[in-house]
């Protein structure tokens, strides 16, 4: 055999065995190598039972309060009301002492509730035997749930007003008034003094005025107005006054 042959083999055997090293290393790493683990299956639902589904949000409902009705002839008659930011049917305690005050029977009265809301007022004067009673108010969902109460209750005597309610009571016959009642917004600070104004003029000679404020109106702030108060209760947030003409009352209880 020549040289060059031999020395041709020789150099076949070095690539093969470094072929065979190489795959050799290559197979160690492949086995080391850790295999990505498969990802877990969902729990399938149990038989017969279809899988839940995340709950849905819940629609926030428009809540509703409720009046109750405390004498007369609609006595503990309890009403839907719808809520609004800043309406304050005025509290049952406040309601039944006013109409203590006013001695419960109302029959035959001439009645305007200025800022009617809820209607708690001018229907318990109704209940309480009113021949009129109207009930003035803004917002265009009240006067539609007041007109609904009074057609639920039948109140014949009660007459519904959508309205400005210092334009009602300045418009109101003067001295036609056995009994106006003023709630209005405690928001709105420069309504009360207007309200009065008119409302006095607008109540007879022994007629009443009921008024519910956030703060006490003493006998310097009525004066002026040719007012003197009869009677005076606080509960919670709410001043209730029951008041009079000066000149037919005289001296401020």
């Amino acid at each position: 055999m020549s040289r060059s042959r031999i020395h041709l083999d020789v150099q076949s055997m070095a690539v093969n065995d470094a072929i065979a090293a190489l795959e050799r290393k290559t197979r160690g790493r492949q086995r080391n190598v850790p295999e990505a683990p498969e990802a877990p299956e969902a729990p399938a639902p149990a038989k017969g039972k279809p899988a839940k589904a995340a709950p849905a949000a819940k629609p926030v409902a428009a809540g509703a309060g409720e009046i109750r009705i405390i004498g007369g002839q609609w006595r503990r008659t309890r009403l839907a009301v719808a809520q609004r930011p800043g309406l304050r049917p005025t509290p049952d305690r406040v309601r039944e002492t006013l109409f203590n005050w006013l001695g419960q029977d109302l029959t035959g009265w001439r009645c305007l509730d200025a800022f009617a809301g809820t209607g708690a007022l001018g229907f318990e004067a109704a209940s309480r035997g009113a021949k009129d009673v109207a009930m003035v108010e803004l917002d265009a969902g009240l006067v539609a749930q007041l007109r609904s109460l009074q057609q639920r209750l039948d109140a014949k005597a009660v007459k519904i007003q959508r309205g400005d309610a210092l334009g009602a009571l300045q418009q109101a016959a003067p001295g036609s008034l056995d009994l106006v009642l003023l709630d209005p917004p405690f928001g709105e600070n420069a309504l009360f003094l207007p309200a009065l104004r008119a409302a006095c003029t607008a109540a007879s000679a022994d007629g009443w005025i009921y008024l519910e404020a956030p703060a006490e109106w003493d006998a310097a702030a009525l004066a002026p107005l040719g007012l003197v108060r009869q009677r005076y209760l606080k509960a919670g947030a709410v001043h209730a006054h029951l008041l009079r003409k000066a000149a037919e009352t005289g001296e401020a209880a």
